[in-house]
């Protein structure tokens, strides 16, 4: 079954305040910018989810999002939802591709 992070967070710009982001086949996840605003869950299949915060906050969020997986796939596979609250966080936005 399937595992998702349902990622929760400040609404601002593109971002609408609530994200699924599918877990299965996560590669690596990993900052992107330079800056360090952007980080990308990278897939085995090529796709990428990009999650944007302000650049201050970039390396917390990449590692909230690894131990949120983590916590994930510790729980039942009858919860297929796992809540990855962001909300100390001033999201821009999630991009799934």
């Amino acid at each position: 079954m399937q595992k998702f992070l349902n990622i929760t967070g400040n609404t601002a710009a593109d971002f609408s305040g609530a994200q699924i982001v599918a877990i299965e086949g996560i590669k690596t996840i990993a900052r992107i910018a330079g800056d360090g605003s952007t980080n990308g869950i990278y897939y085995t299949d090529g796709t990428l989810t990009t999650i944007t915060t302000e650049a201050t906050d970039g390396m917390e969020v990449m590692l909230g999002l690894q131990n949120a997986v983590k916590a994930a796939l510790q729980t039942s596979w009858a919860n297929p939802f796992y809540d990855h609250d962001m909300t100390s966080y001033v999201m821009v936005s999630i991009v799934n591709a």
